[in-house]
């Protein structure tokens, strides 16, 4: 029997699909007054519009009601090591408006989480929206994050951001539910559902400043029992002198580094993939052997996880094809056959957006939830 919440009849109505209340009677099996009643209380807190009349075959029509994607709005912002980006969604996690900008990590929160509180204002009243109608503010960052508290804990590419409250610090002027996870766990969920939506086990692999995975494994993300999982770029390479991390082995500050070891010329990590794409032969090399590095640990992956896809982002994940070409050689090889015969390896597809998209997706699925919603209403009352 269908659940007889609010909330629950919502999560129907979230497909976007205008539907009449006897087509809701129908398909949830309540009684016609409890449909009433439920779409009456979503329709208080603004979830729910009336959209047009259904054709009938003698009477008056039957009125249609949707989800009204566009009663309120969430906020994403994606801060990885050298960029950011904030952007207004709406409820279905659409980019409305979206700002980016080249900053340093390092820096640390106070300086970061204030242009991304900033920016994430201004672009909040551009919208024409005020902070009643914000859902939810989602925030990615480059580290590991336990997610039940918003704080990165030891995050190795982020001084002066270990244990630091993210959430406190954003409400302090933007009063909103503040969720914080890995960017690598939003790229995910921003890749899945734009360009992967019938997936349910998939792989996103971040090569860029560092190296980190998302895993989202029967339609759900995993960050496991304190947000680290998918955390490969510690993992050591197997084959590697000195038994040396993956970060260490093939992510851009470890390829510049490689080609910057003679001293003759110093190669910042930003400009490897310039190098590669003027034809510069070590460069290549080092970025095919770098992908190797990477397929190594993905083998692994593949073959204790079982995703059908695995996608490569980041800077030279998507951006220099000697990288995938490695992983693909690699995996290929070294994972087992039945979890190998139909994967699918390829770079990401799902644009500069992708991160904040998962940022607002995050907010979504938490602040849309049955159990949240009938908290709405109760808030109503």
């Amino acid at each position: 029997m269908f659940s007889s919440g609010a909330g629950d009849l919502f999560q129907l109505l979230r497909d976007g699909r205008p539907r009449t209340r006897s087509e809701l009677v129908d398909e949830t099996g309540l009684a016609r007054t409890s449909v009433v009643n439920r779409l009456a209380a979503l329709t208080a807190i603004g979830l729910v519009t009336p959209t047009g009349t259904a054709a009938a075959s003698g009477g008056r029509p039957a009125a249609r009601l949707m989800f009204d994607q566009a009663s309120r709005v969430c906020i994403g912002i994606d801060l990885g090591a050298t960029h950011g980006t904030v952007g207004v969604l709406n409820l279905s996690g659409d980019v409305l408006l979206q700002e980016s900008r080249v900053i340093d990590i390092a820096k640390g929160p106070t300086e970061i989480l204030t242009w991304a509180v900033d920016t994430a204002e201004r672009l909040l009243a551009a919208s024409g929206r005020q902070q009643r109608d914000l859902l939810g503010i989602g925030v990615g960052v480059p580290g590991p994050v336990e997610h039940s508290t918003g704080r990165p804990i030891r995050p190795p590419i982020m001084p002066g951001w270990d244990g630091f409250d993210i959430p406190a610090f954003v409400r302090r002027r933007l009063t909103a539910t503040v969720l914080v996870d890995n960017d690598v766990n939003l790229l995910a969920l921003g890749e899945r559902a734009t360009q992967w939506p019938a997936v349910d086990d998939l792989l996103f692999i971040k090569v860029s400043t560092g190296i980190g995975a998302g895993i989202i494994l029967g339609g759900v993300l995993q960050r496991g029992s304190r947000g680290s999982a998918g955390d490969i770029g510690h993992v050591q390479v197997p084959g590697t002198a000195n038994d040396r991390d993956l970060e260490a082995t093939a992510s851009a500050p470890a390829i510049a580094a490689y080609l910057s070891r003679d001293g003759a010329v110093n190669i910042e990590p930003g400009d490897v993939t310039n190098r590669i794409r003027m034809g510069d032969l070590t460069a290549i090399a080092a970025a095919r052997e770098a992908g190797r590095a990477i397929g190594e640990v993905t083998a692994m992956c593949v073959s204790v996880l079982n995703p059908s896809v695995v996608v490569i982002g980041g800077q030279l994940g998507i951006n220099v094809q000697e990288i995938i070409a490695g992983i693909r050689e690699v995996v290929y090889r070294r994972s087992i056959p039945l979890a190998n015969q139909h994967l699918n390896i390829v770079p990401a597809r799902g644009g500069s957006d992708a991160g904040i998209r998962g940022a607002g997706l995050m907010v979504l699925d938490e602040r849309l939830c049955a159990a949240a919603v009938d908290e709405l209403i109760e808030q109503l009352d």
